[in-house]
């Protein structure tokens, strides 16, 4: 089976060479895998490094994403790709081992599955404590979407919706490509489509993939949001997307904006509206405290904030998308996107 790895990228440059070495190490057949990297328009020094590695390996493949969203840009690759079974793979993550490839076709072979998902946990070589916060808030049922089997380690058929990141060729012949006007949330609103065509989904922990999390709460914030942005617009395509759990938070702002308001002005609204934000203080606290066992203090500490982090960015993402669909601008404003991470 040949393989094509594809990696969109947009300012990877401090972590892009080793990502790319450890997909073009592989102990597959040199000739039965190609590294595809679709850059959009990057200003740091991401190209030079992948033109640098192209004269080591013949099998790396460089195109370019004028685009600059990662939707484009794994069209981009796609469309380059020679390979039987398509990868997805980003920038910045981290590749397990060598054998990684030869994981991969095996799942596909022993599963006979049309697509294939996988764990991505979030971890760093030498995370600082607000890292490891991030790692530990996201991976639990207060910072994640429980309705997604990314932090799952047990191998199963699944829907494919929030895990596949391996395609037969036969899926992008079957359901077309990514959608070009999702910056966040496109593989989400592709493997919905995947799903809707009953191709299938075999879950492996056999190719775990580590991304890093994020290393500040402004960038925290920022993806989150991002986040939040995609899943406001896939709704917008697809009702039967929007899930409960994606909606608490959007709604639990809209709660404590208006809600806070309306306090000033009804009295006993004030009372309802302290205790619901006591009770929210409550939870997030308590929460940090039981995921905080086994860690050190300077990890738990950080905890609160990064779990109303990353609530108050789904939030403001969702909410922002939604102002915008409701109230759109009368002139259309030109956009520059970044790659997703």
């Amino acid at each position: 089976m040949v393989v094509s790895v594809i990696v969109p990228v947009r300012n990877e440059a401090a972590s892009i060479e080793a990502t790319l070495r450890k997909l073009l190490t592989q102990d597959y057949p040199r000739d039965r895998f190609e590294v595809v990297v679709a850059d959009g328009f990057s200003t740091d020094a991401t190209v030079s490094i992948v033109r640098e590695l192209q004269g080591e390996f013949a099998n790396l493949k460089l195109v370019y994403n004028p685009d600059r969203l990662s939707s484009a840009g794994r069209n981009a690759a796609v469309r380059h790709a020679v390979g039987d079974a398509v990868v997805l793979v980003d920038g910045h993550c981290q590749v397990p081992d060598a054998h990684y490839l030869r994981k991969v076709v095996d799942a596909l072979e022993a599963s006979q599955a049309d697509t294939l998902g996988r764990p991505q946990p979030l971890d760093a070589p030498d995370p600082t404590a607000f890292q490891q916060a991030v790692s530990t808030a996201r991976s639990s049922r207060l910072g994640h979407n429980p309705d997604s089997d990314i932090y799952s380690t047990e191998a199963k058929f699944v829907a494919p919706q929030s895990t596949a990141v391996v395609y037969r060729r036969g899926v992008f012949e079957r359901v077309g490509l990514f959608d070009q006007s999702f910056d966040a949330c496109e593989d989400v609103e592709f493997n919905g489509r995947v799903a809707a065509a009953g191709l299938t989904c075999y879950f492996t922990p056999a190719i775990t993939i580590e991304y890093q999390p994020r290393g500040s709460l402004r960038g925290l914030v920022k993806q989150l949001a991002r986040y939040g942005s995609g899943r406001a617009r896939l709704a917008a395509k697809d009702r039967r997307s929007l899930t409960l759990p994606a909606l608490v938070p959007p709604a639990w702002v809209l709660w404590v904006t208006v809600g806070g308001l309306l306090a000033l002005v009804v009295p006993y609204l004030g009372w309802l509206y302290a205790a619901s934000v006591s009770f929210y203080a409550a939870v997030i606290l308590a929460g940090s405290a039981w995921l905080s066992r086994g860690h050190p203090a300077r990890v738990g500490v950080r905890l609160p904030a990064v779990l109303v982090g990353i609530h108050l960015g789904f939030a403001w993402g969702f909410l922002r998308e939604v102002a915008k669909r409701l109230f759109p601008r009368t002139q259309s404003v030109g956009f520059s996107g970044g790659v997703a991470n």
